[in-house]
């Protein structure tokens, strides 16, 4: 009437844990190429970008080496005019930087541009220096929702 019965393990806990050591390996695998290539091509791009450089002959890259640590706009006295505040520094660490060129956007709330404008900050900023200057800009646009302050170019010299 009552039969004894016994259950046989499967082996199904040793077939999940070989999934699972494959599973992890792959994954290593995966992130190890991924990895080598990434250093591979960086070092790939930087002995190419030297050696382009030095067989070129170009001078510098203002608009990469200048960094435009801050830039604050706020209005003269008259509430007329923009003045801007900018702090900018020289990460180059072979070119000095000159009469460095900038451009000034006024854009309104639609993100179209209000007001542009070009001109040049007389600095001259040596390799690793940073200075602050201040600068009237234009007539300050009506309708101006924001504004952006970037370096379009430099004369360099070594």
């Amino acid at each position: 009437m009552f039969e004894a019965q016994t259950k046989e393990k499967s082996g199904g806990a040793g077939l999940l844990i070989g999934i699972c050591i494959v599973v992890v390996l792959a994954i290593v695998g995966t992130l190890a190429y991924l990895n080598k290539g990434s250093v591979k091509g960086s070092e790939g791009s930087a002995s190419a970008a030297t050696a382009g450089s030095a067989t070129t002959g170009v001078k510098g890259d203002p608009v990469k080496d200048l960094h435009i640590v801050s830039a604050k706009m706020e209005k003269d006295y008259t509430g007329n005019l923009a003045v801007w505040s900018v702090d900018i520094r020289n990460q180059s660490q072979v070119y000095t930087y000159s009469n460095i060129g900038y451009q000034t956007n006024y854009f309104g709330s639609d993100n179209g541009v209000l007001v542009q404008n070009k001109g040049n900050i007389a600095l001259s900023l040596a390799p690793g220096d940073e200075q602050n200057t201040q600068f009237r800009d234009v007539l300050y646009p009506d309708n101006t929702a924001w504004y952006r302050f970037t370096v379009v170019g430099a004369d360099a010299s070594k």
